[in-house]
């Protein structure tokens, strides 16, 4: 039988090194983690090797006395749990471990002077034995060393990735930390050469806008939200700032930086509407919650959290998210194409009550086609003197070369989308604003349109206006397809689309709802289908049903290729300027650009 046995100090210091330091942006973490707690303005961080060879934290906190340095180096020996309240903890890290398993992996050298200190004091620590023990010359503070790490352990040594990895790695610790702690000066220095720098006491927006990304102090909008006793405060870029990985969202909780599924989940399912599913939103959101209400000791590094009331914190960030992009008006952030030419100027338009407009019931109540019109060549397919006369008339002479009529005198209207001057391609309707002209994508706006016409008739809990079909069509699905279907028929009933089963693989269509026209029937309910199946029951209901309107929309919606009068157009145009959140399509992409003046003067060279 094997014999238990209590194991040395310096083997249970190297284990839990192994769960504390796993690698330099760990070890980093831990110290910079306690410059914050002990109350400091300013950290500077230098790096050497990306922390393999060098990882420096200075602090100007509280300090440490002799006989406190030789405490905090031993295990489970911390300063931020006055009592047992574990759970009541409002400190960054608490388990008292991350100086002893540094030291046992590493040349650790602590360097502290309290601030009514005459002097300060150094303890060196040469991989788990003191080496120096000493007075030392320093301001208030901490400065703690970390050199040559895993350098007498080259079985975890070699499991390390380059220096340019583990360089990446400390700068996104160090990018979190400086985000949570807005009121803290940071300096990063790698290889002598200072990398980031922000100063302390600065306002939130302007912090993570800094170390996030400069686009989202445009291309942004603010978050303060609260509910009951919690708080969700932040960044969150429009839908149509985008990115192609999930590598821009930073997620804290009572100021600790997170990566939690379920917080996650919810900014997925708040963008999911105005997303495509390959595309990531770019945001930083600050939850704040009393200490009871979630538990952070579920991890060792601290990185994930479990909530007392989820479905409550789910909830409180999507609609928290909603309401704030949908704030945003017809906001859209510039393409980044147009960014790179320097040319695009998109600017956020205040929701204004417009003129009365053309009805967008010729838009809706048209009769589409099942499959998208071939698009025609690119020409000017109307134009009008001004959107009140929806007619003109659009003469071809001999030469072939198309005139518009002489324009006639018009009453002096102001609209944040300018009137509709033509059709390009019969995709693209081209209008005059005050500040230049206007781009509008047919299709990608009147998709966002029907959506918002289907939530809104959810919201009120209002029936759906349904077209019945005059002969009821059998849509043939697999099983489990079916299945799911006949799950959803009463809420899919609130929307206009009547089903019922109708044997083992198929479902009777017996009405759609009126805005979608005569869409394809068995490709929307196909498409109904697929969405219901890939979400499975990741989404609450509510999300579901929201993918699920989107792809109604997308089929109800102005076709590409489609030649509109001037009047609707216009009506679109209107529509827009009275719809939330029409400055993005359901997939993410801008519904609109605009060419100011001043750019259009200067591709002309008159500036």
């Amino acid at each position: 039988m094997p014999t238990i046995r209590r194991l040395p100090e310096h083997l249970v210091n190297r284990i839990a090194a192994g769960e504390v330091v796993e690698r330099p942006a760990a070890a980093l973490k831990e110290l910079v983690e306690n410059a914050i707690d002990a109350g400091s303005t300013e950290i500077t961080v230098r790096l050497a090797s990306g922390g393999l060879d060098l990882i420096e934290v200075t602090d100007d906190g509280c300090g440490m006395r002799p006989d406190e340095i030789a405490l905090a180096l031993e295990r489970h020996a911390t300063s931020k749990l006055p009592d047992e309240a574990i759970e009541l903890v409002t400190t960054l890290g608490f388990r008292g471990e991350a100086l002893p398993s540094i030291g046992s992996v590493a040349r650790l050298t602590i360097e502290s002077r309290p601030h009514d200190a005459a002097e300060g004091w150094k303890r060196v620590v040469d991989h788990g034995q003191v080496a120096t023990d000493s007075p030392a010359a320093l301001p208030p503070g901490t400065r703690i060393r970390v050199e040559d790490l895993f350098g007498k352990v080259p079985a975890r040594r070699k499991f390390l990735r380059s220096p340019r990895s583990e360089y990446a790695a400390c700068q996104d610790v160090v990018r979190r930390l400086a985000m949570a702690r807005p009121d803290i000066g940071f300096v990063l220095e790698h290889e002598g050469r200072r990398v980031l720098a922000v100063q302390p006491r600065e306002e939130l927006a302007s912090r993570v806008a800094r170390l996030v990304a400069r686009e989202l102090a445009d291309d942004g909008v603010l978050i303060d939200a609260e509910r009951g006793t919690a708080r969700l405060t932040g960044v969150a870029g429009l839908p149509t700032y985008n990115r192609g990985v999930a590598d821009h969202q930073y997620l804290f909780v009572n100021g600790r930086p997170v990566k939690d599924r379920l917080l996650v989940g919810a900014v997925r399912g708040a963008y999911s509407d105005m997303l495509a599913r390959d595309r990531h939103a770019v945001l930083a959101l600050f939850l704040e919650l009393p200490p009871e209400e979630v538990d952070v000791n579920v991890h060792p590094a601290k990185t994930e959290v479990r909530f007392r009331d989820p479905a409550f914190i789910r909830g409180f960030l999507v609609g928290a998210l909603r309401h704030a992009l949908e704030s945003s008006g017809q906001k859209s952030a510039q393409p980044p194409q147009a960014a790179a030419m320097n040319m695009w100027q998109v600017e956020p338009v205040a929701p204004r009550a417009p003129e009365p407009a053309p009805a967008l019931g010729s838009l809706f109540a048209r009769q589409y086609a099942p499959t998208p019109t071939r698009p025609a060549a690119p020409r000017l397919a109307e134009a009008g003197t001004a959107w009140r006369s929806y007619e003109a008339e659009v003469m071809a002479e001999p030469s072939g070369r198309a005139e518009v009529a002489p324009e006639e005198p018009q009453e002096e209207i102001s609209y944040p989308l300018g009137v509709a001057r033509g059709q390009v391609a019969g995709t693209y309707i081209v209008a005059e604003a005050e500040d230049g002209l206007v781009i509008v994508d047919q299709h990608a706006a009147h998709e966002r349109l029907v959506l918002e016409r289907l939530k809104a008739a959810g919201a009120e809990d209002a029936m759906v206006r349904s077209q019945a079909l005059l002969l009821p069509e059998v849509v043939e699905l697999e099983e489990a397809a079916c299945d799911a279907l006949e799950d959803k028929i009463v809420d899919l009933a609130k929307f206009g689309l009547t089903l019922e089963r109708f044997g083992p693989s198929a479902m009777l269509v017996r009405a759609v709802p009126s805005v979608l026209g005569k869409s394809d029937v068995h490709a929307l309910v196909q498409d109904v289908a697929d969405d219901l199946a890939k979400n499975g029951d990741a989404l609450l209901l509510g999300e579901k049903l929201d993918l699920v309107l989107a792809t109604m929309a997308c089929h109800g919606s102005v076709r590409a290729g489609r030649s509109l009068s001037v009047a609707e157009m216009n009506a679109l145009l209107r529509e827009m300027e009275r719809t939330p959140r029409s400055g993005q399509c359901n997939h993410g992409r801008p519904t609109w650009v605009k060419l100011a003046h001043q750019d259009i003067e200067k591709l002309f060279g008159r500036k």
